[in-house]
């Protein structure tokens, strides 16, 4: 009976914080994309040593492995990375190169307007990616499970996949050629590019705890009846590790002002043709006299 009544009067008083007018959360969200698709494709790869595909595991791990932070109040929401020291040495020109295609700039939601704004900076270049909040249709399933101590439901829905998020990139489904096997070695494609597409469209999986009413969530997931605790979308992982309802330190949630305004359409636009250019640069110096590619690594 006692534990009932203590668990009774938790709620109660989550009930009430989660309404006061200064009410603020903290979310800590662990981030992990799988790779396996890649280190597949390096496998494959003579011109890859076990000691380049072991460096390139580490740095790989590194890019899709990450921690951010989920501050939010009723209506609004700033959503970063975790600020980590780098150790001396541990990020060549190649590893910059990918994180900028990766973005990963601060996320600001405001469920209210609808709307959201991201500032990242691309290839040295500021941006501030300002649209209209995706419309989610969630189909609720039905079933439930706990995530650090909160009663989750399970929705799912399919949604457009952004051009500019290299990380939904898959390999391509192709038949193999009957006479495959006797290409010679010279002709063999080292450009992982040239075998991995974007798809259209993707099914997510969320988890969100009806306990903590505000329509918030990881990236630039919400629309759910409560915090959005996890996300899985077949590729990406993101899942709350630690969450802080009404810390002493407040955090001011203010929507990012630096970089060219433009829209999401306009900024896959531009990443698009960079990726492209990129591209037709690696293909045209990874050639070596005998019109072999070669694989250059790091700065």
């Amino acid at each position: 009976m006692k534990s009932i009544f203590v668990t009774s009067a938790f709620i109660v008083l989550s009930f009430f914080n989660l309404h006061a007018q200064d009410f603020q959360g903290m979310a800590v969200y662990e981030s992990k994309t799988s790779t396996a698709d890649f280190k597949s494709r390096m496998q494959g790869n003579k011109d890859i040593t076990p000691e380049m595909q072991k460096m390139i595991e580490e740095r790989t791990k590194q890019m899709f492995e990450k921690t951010f932070i989920l501050n939010f109040d009723k209506s609004t929401s700033i959503y970063k990375e975790e600020e980590k020291l780098d150790a001396p040495g541990q990020q060549g020109g190649g590893m910059r190169m990918m994180m900028a295609f990766l973005g990963g700039g601060p996320i600001y939601k405001n469920v209210k307007t609808k709307s959201y704004a991201i500032a990242n900076e691309f290839m040295g270049k500021e941006f501030l990616v300002k649209d209209s909040l995706p419309e989610i249709n969630w189909k609720m399933e039905g079933e439930s499970r706990m995530i650090g101590g909160y009663n989750c439901f399970k929705a799912t829905a399919v949604i457009p996949v952004s051009k500019s998020d290299f990380r939904n990139m898959r390999p391509k489904k192709e038949e193999p050629k009957k006479d495959e096997a006797k290409a010679p070695d010279a002709d063999k494609k080292t450009n992982f590019m040239d075998d991995v597409e974007m798809p259209k469209e993707i099914t997510v999986t969320a988890w969100y705890a009806p306990e903590i009413p505000v329509n918030q969530g990881p990236e630039k997931y919400w629309g759910l009846p409560g915090l959005i605790l996890e996300i899985n979308d077949g590729k990406t992982i993101v899942l709350c590790s630690k969450l802080v309802l009404n810390p002493k330190d407040k955090v001011v949630i203010k929507e990012p002002t630096n970089g060219e305004v433009v829209s999401q359409k306009k900024y896959d636009e531009i990443v698009i043709k960079k990726t492209e250019e990129m591209r037709e640069q690696f293909q045209n110096r990874g050639r070596d006299g005998s019109g072999n590619r070669t694989i250059r690594i790091g700065g």
